[in-house]
């Protein structure tokens, strides 16, 4: 299956988590790994799976790298029907914005016609879990969803 990680962040966490996620799954998948600052939201292609990876910045906002992406999505209003994806957060619940960045990024795509593929869930800094031995099985998960949504489309 070909996928497409995608990371929003501020300190280079997300776009970490998605080299490890790349490097424990690449024998099992096509990847290509792009900030969502590169990203033209109205080329992302519909035969493959985008996995985003976003943390949250400040007061719950977008963080810097995935804020011009969001800003043309606003824009542009693409349509997204027929893409596929999956997000996965990563924040800090000392924070009341705990996830925030995710949830945005989330419901913007579904607002531009995207399909959300399994639960977005947000990794917890406080919880003395890694990232990706959280992020692992949510992935392997995600990807299952995914397959199954493609071949029936």
């Amino acid at each position: 299956m070909n996928i497409t990680l995608l990371f929003g962040t501020e300190t280079g966490n997300s776009e970490m988590l998605c080299e490890d996620i790349e490097s424990e799954f690449e024998g099992d998948h096509d990847f290509t790994i792009s900030s969502l600052a590169d990203v033209d939201p109205a080329a992302m292609e519909t035969n493959t799976f985008h996995v985003v990876v976003c943390s949250s910045y400040g007061d719950g906002e977008l963080p810097a790298s995935a804020q011009p992406f969001a800003d043309k999505v606003e824009k542009t209003k693409p349509d997204l029907t027929g893409l596929r994806f999956a997000i996965f957060g990563l924040g800090d619940s000392d924070y009341e914005t705990f996830g925030e960045g995710s949830h945005q990024l989330a419901d913007l795509l579904v607002a531009a016609g995207a399909t959300q593929i399994g639960p977005r869930i947000v990794h917890d800094v406080q919880s003395g879990d890694l990232a990706e031995d959280v992020a692992y099985p949510w992935f392997t998960e995600r990807v299952a969803e995914a397959e199954a949504a493609m071949e029936d489309a």
